[in-house]
């Protein structure tokens, strides 16, 4: 009988012993971070032109993809305007994703983000969202706005 007794008695303390060494926690859990340099916070942008897009993204581990997502920030007034007469303008919006995987610092420049003629001038908000291998996932959100006086960048 005292054979068994001891068994179980091993077995109850080397079971929970296992079940902590082996929970080992080296999950991340850090956001990449976003460093958004243009467009910047205010930019008034021209209708009918390129985005001049300019960040850097970094990751105490690996990145795996960033998203560009534009859309507008009207206050529910009815938003009407003419590019050419009696044609109507239409609220501009964007959404776009990038795979970055296997980089721990990425560099991002580029100008894929056109802006129709026919895009509604007005405020809009542009957000930037990465997330990394592991799933973490940070953004920044700047107010831009939309215009047919807008700056027109040259790059």
């Amino acid at each position: 009988m005292k054979p068994i007794i001891c068994f179980f008695t091993i077995c109850l303390t080397a079971i929970p012993c296992t079940l902590f060494v082996s929970c080992d926690n080296d999950e991340d859990t850090t956001k990449p971070v976003i460093n958004l340099i243009e467009p910047e916070e205010g930019d008034v942008l021209q209708i009918g032109s390129d985005v001049h897009f300019e960040m850097e993204l970094s990751d105490n581990d690996l990145l795996r993809s960033y998203k560009v997502d534009i859309h507008h920030n009207f206050d529910g007034h009815t938003h009407t305007s003419a590019t050419k007469a009696g044609e109507e303008t239409i609220p501009f919006s964007y959404s776009h994703a990038w795979d970055i995987s296997g980089q721990k610092n990425a560099s991002i420049h580029h100008h894929e983000i056109l802006i129709p003629e026919n895009a509604t001038p007005g405020d809009y908000h542009l957000v930037v969202y990465c997330t990394d291998a592991s799933g973490n996932e940070s953004y920044v959100a700047i107010n831009i706005e939309l215009s047919h006086d807008g700056e027109e960048h040259e790059h």
